[in-house]
């Protein structure tokens, strides 16, 4: 099969190669595995700038992921948190995720409740512009939550 190609069947490998070389272009093997392989009577290289262009196509389409970060103490008080949620609020609605932590210093590791429930606190805040992606979670002595914009 090819672009210019009025008869379409079955052809020894002499005669389709005979074909190609007849009108200047390629005999490209599309599918190796078919009984008989299928093959096209192309410009390869245009096939192959093609194929270049769709890929870049597909990779401008993807969106990447923004992370922002919120860090806590385990003993944050109200006028911070509220700070705090204001920016993680702003971040969501611009289509970001947000990485919330808490940072346990010293002996503030004694205080690991608190911290969940500040997270906690922030998740139900934030209920209305994003949802939670991992719930709290404590590696070493950071306790890490993550929450993911909605979809519009």
């Amino acid at each position: 099969m090819g672009d210019n190609i009025e008869e379409q069947g079955v052809y020894p490998l002499r005669d389709a190669l005979k074909l190609a070389d007849e009108m200047e272009l390629d005999l490209v093997e599309i599918s190796p595995k078919a009984d008989p392989p299928v093959c096209k009577i192309i410009d390869y290289s245009k096939f192959l700038y093609q194929q270049k262009k769709k890929q870049k196509e597909m990779k401008a389409k993807t969106t990447k992921v923004v992370v922002k970060e919120i860090r806590f103490g385990p003993q944050t008080d109200e006028h911070d948190f509220q700070f705090k949620l204001k920016h993680a609020e702003k971040f969501l609605q611009d289509g970001a995720k947000v990485k919330a932590f808490v940072f346990f210093k010293g002996r503030s590791i004694l205080f690991k409740d608190q911290g969940e429930i500040l997270l906690l606190r922030l998740a139900t805040e934030l209920e209305e512009w994003g949802t939670v992606e991992q719930l709290p979670k404590l590696e070493g002595k950071r306790m890490t939550m993550f929450i993911s914009p909605k979809k519009k």
